[in-house]
């Protein structure tokens, strides 16, 4: 099926179709110079079949892991394009998971100030998530996302047949964005993930679900003024999960895992770690809170003393607080440590 994301002269189709992949010339403009951009933990075949229907492409791979997401990488992409003279009606296509489609897409939103980027996620995270909304990153200084820009896509393809091959602890890392959003906006999907008797048969609606929520939330908010911040749910003190275990000892999703629990009542934590320890995610930390602080404290969505966190008292709602960033560490201690 198509799902239109509508952002005026942004907007751009998801395609979600299994078997897609094999195809993939038909969704694409590949007649032209592309990069495609994937990395040592996906299979070969899946960046080899975009190659296929290239007229001139290059298959570049950087290491599996959070560490790639680097700016040393983002200059040596972008050293390739200069080398192979890419020019202004040129692509990037991202083949992989969160890091490449972060990575991929920054180098296409700066390389000659934006040329067309698709993405082609292959995890169950970046499908449900990262791969649409525009978000493109790299870390920086042990600072996740902490340099990048908005940068839509012009079509996103997602083949949910690639979740084969995925490992199963990558497949539940990125199952939780799934829970994240189901828990702040759609209690109905959050039972479907609670109650799933088999996942794998479920996969499909939880990553049509998924999409559903954040399409409506970036096209009400693209450049996350208000609304798109509910998808912050659990990132805030997850992000400082991640930097504190040096961006790749913790998967984005069980630092998320971890970072939802203190941001929610009694009630709804409760839920929460029942369906965490169903999917063998995490629910305890061993870091103290003001090494969480020290992090937190750089987290591109504070201002100044404050940083708005993402709150729910009733699965399927939300509500935003603005609180001092030391009152995190009350939320902390009462919920994770």
């Amino acid at each position: 099926m198509i799902l239109p994301l509508n952002l005026g002269e942004n907007s751009y189709d998801i395609v979600i179709e299994r078997g897609a992949l094999d195809k993939i010339g038909e969704y694409l403009n590949l007649k032209r110079k592309v990069l495609i951009l994937t990395d040592s933990g996906v299979p070969n075949e899946y960046s080899s079949k975009v190659l296929s229907a290239c007229e001139n492409g290059y298959i570049v791979t950087i290491p599996q892991g959070e560490g790639s997401k680097s700016f040393e990488n983002y200059k040596m992409l972008l050293s390739f394009m200069v080398e192979k003279s890419f020019t202004r009606t040129d692509a990037v296509v991202s083949v992989g998971g969160g890091v490449c489609g972060d990575l991929g897409g920054f180098v296409a939103a700066s390389y000659m100030r934006g040329i067309d980027f698709y993405n082609v996620p292959t995890t169950l995270l970046s499908q449900l998530d990262s791969s649409i909304g525009g978000k493109v990153a790299i870390d920086f200084d042990g600072v996740k996302n902490i340099i990048g820009a908005f940068y839509q896509p012009k079509k996103v393809v997602i083949d949910s047949d690639t979740l084969k091959t995925l490992d199963k602890r990558q497949l539940m890392a990125g199952l939780c964005e799934g829970i994240k959003m189901a828990a702040t906006y759609d209690s109905e999907l959050f039972e479907l993930i609670e109650n799933s008797a088999n996942l794998e048969n479920d996969l499909d609606k939880i990553i049509l679900g998924g999409l559903k929520i954040k399409k409506d939330v970036v096209e009400k908010d693209p450049k996350e003024k208000n609304l798109r911040k509910v998808l912050n749910f659990g990132h805030t003190i997850g992000h400082a999960i991640e930097s504190t275990s040096g961006l790749g000892d913790i998967l984005h999703g069980e630092g998320v895992s971890l970072g939802m629990l203190p941001m929610c009542s009694d009630g709804v934590r409760e839920r929460l770690i029942k369906v965490l320890n169903k999917y063998n995610l995490p629910t305890k930390l061993d870091t103290s809170s003001e090494i969480l602080l020290s992090y937190i404290k750089k987290d591109k969505k504070a201002k100044g003393d404050l940083i708005t966190i993402v709150y729910v008292e009733k699965i399927g709602s939300f509500e935003f607080r603005d609180i001092r960033i030391d009152e995190v560490k009350n939320y902390i201690d009462g919920g994770i440590l």
